[in-house]
Parts: C-alpha cells; sequence; structure tokens
C-alpha cells in the first residue's frame, strides 16, 4: 500500500527501521527545488494541491499546518483520496469542517482524524453515544513548549517557579489561539461534546519533562479519566512522539488485515 502525503517528517523517525507495509509516494513541500537528502525512498516532490491527483493513490496525510487543510482536502477528495488531518485546528470553522465532510460523502471516501498525541479517544467517542455531561481536557507542558505562543503575553514562562494554569477556556479558542500546542483539543471535542461544551485548560510546568495530557469525561455511561505523559517531539517540543506514532498507525491500519 502506499500513501500521498502533503507535508511529514514521520518517515524520518519510524520507517527507515520497520519494514513497513507503507511506501510514502510524493511529499508537498513549499519549495520542490531545494536538494532534500531525507526523503523516503522514491518519494517524489510535489507542491500544489492539485498535485495529489497525479499519484493515482488513496490517502493524502496533511502534517503541514492549518492552512493546508482545507485546500489539500478539497484536493484529495476530487481525486478519490481518503485524506488525514494531523493539523486539527484547520477544523474549527463550522465551515470547514462542513464541507470536507460532505465531500467525503459526497465521494464515498473518509476525513480522517487520528488521535494526534492522545489514547483513549475511542472511548470518549463511544461514551457520546449516550449522553455526555461533561468533557475536560488539561494540557501541560513545560514552559519551553509555550515559546513562540501568546503565552508569552499571559505569564513570564522563563521565571515560573511552579505550574501556572495560564489559560482556561473552550476547545474552539484554545485550538484557535494555540494551534500548535492545542490542536489535540479539537480531537477531544469531535469524539465528545463539541468544540464550544469541551473544557481546556492550558499549563505551563517548570517541573515537567513530558507534554502531559488529562482528559475526565461524565455521562450516562459512567466516568472516564485518562493521563498520558508524552515525550515531546524532537524536532518540535510543542508536538509530541505520539502524535507521530498515532500517523503511523493509522497508515498501516489500512495495509493489515488486523486493524487496532
Amino acid at each position: 500500500m502506499s500513501a500521498g502525503a502533503p507535508s511529514t517528517s514521520v518517515w524520518q523517525h519510524f520507517w527507515p527501521q520497520r519494514g513497513s507495509p507503507v511506501a510514502i509516494v510524493a511529499v508537498a513541500v513549499r519549495d520542490p527545488e531545494r536538494k532534500r537528502a531525507d526523503l523516503p525512498a522514491g518519494a517524489r516532490l510535489i507542491a500544489e494541491p492539485g498535485d495529489l491527483a497525479a499519484t493515482g493513490e488513496t490517502l493524502a496525510v496533511e502534517a503541514a499546518g492549518r492552512d493546508s487543510v482545507l485546500p489539500f482536502g478539497r484536493a484529495a477528495f476530487a481525486a478519490s483520496m481518503d485524506f488525514a488531518v494531523s493539523s486539527t485546528s484547520g477544523l474549527i470553522e463550522e465551515t470547514v469542517l462542513s464541507e470536507l465532510v460532505r465531500l467525503a460523502e459526497t465521494k464515498g471516501r473518509k476525513l480522517l482524524v487520528p488521535p494526534g498525541a492522545l489514547g483513549g479517544v475511542d472511548a470518549l467517542a463511544a461514551a457520546s453515544r449516550l449522553n455526555l455531561t461533561d468533557v475536560e481536557h488539561r494540557i501541560i507542558k513545560p514552559p519551553k513548549a509555550w515559546l513562540g505562543t501568546p503565552a508569552e503575553t499571559l505569564c513570564d514562562l522563563d521565571a515560573l517557579q511552579e505550574p501556572l494554569a495560564f489559560f482556561e477556556g473552550s476547545a474552539r479558542e484554545a485550538a484557535d489561539r494555540f494551534p500548535q500546542n492545542a490542536n489535540v483539543a479539537v480531537i477531544t471535542s469531535l469524539a465528545g461534546i463539541g468544540l464550544d461544551r469541551t473544557r481546556v485548560t492550558l499549563v505551563a510546568d517548570p517541573n515537567a519533562r513530558f507534554n502531559a495530557h488529562e482528559i475526565r469525561a461524565e455521562g450516562d455511561f459512567g466516568l472516564l479519566e485518562i493521563r498520558l505523559q508524552n515525550r515531546p517531539l524532537a524536532t518540535n517540543p510543542k508536538s509530541s512522539e505520539m502524535t507521530a506514532l498515532n500517523i503511523v498507525r493509522l497508515i498501516e491500519n489500512r495495509a493489515s488485515g488486523l486493524v487496532l
């Protein structure tokens, strides 16, 4: 099986060591003329969403940023490909989400949302089939993970001596203001009670070594509590190794007779 990918560094971390049944046949980049020594074997560079059709593949994976979600999603569905979204903050606008879902249904394809840095999303989504009354998501990261975000205007990240919750609001607000750090709150929301009812707290913790997610949900099913501590991605401390691993899992599941 093969996949066309708008942009991803997933193969750099996992594919060379794995003997995976999947081949990445194309990678979309901003500057296709620049030489790259780290491309997956056999992959070619593409530059525009419209280039996806020529790959002849059945899956496109977005890992390029929220501005890429809609144009590449449109192009993927036009080419009768499934489309997996990593930059889920690109789905906070109702018009974007509804258009991509409509295009997927029209073409008989799928809009796929990997769990990102999370686990237990399947349980939350199952619980939402009954009445969910409350979902809270806390995102706790070291101060350096919040550098270059609005957190710098809300607190002195360099001076923190103890954990500080510098933002509390809806998942829609969190993902909009902190798209690189709080993308994952969109996943919780889509699985649960929606972007405006899901409560999100963002925390900078000077003692944290990992990126942590704490999810608590209540409803007719009972009580769900999840805590994950993910190693920050070496090339991007705002993200986690688990985010890349979940993309690998999504892709490889499509080539496997056993899906977990």
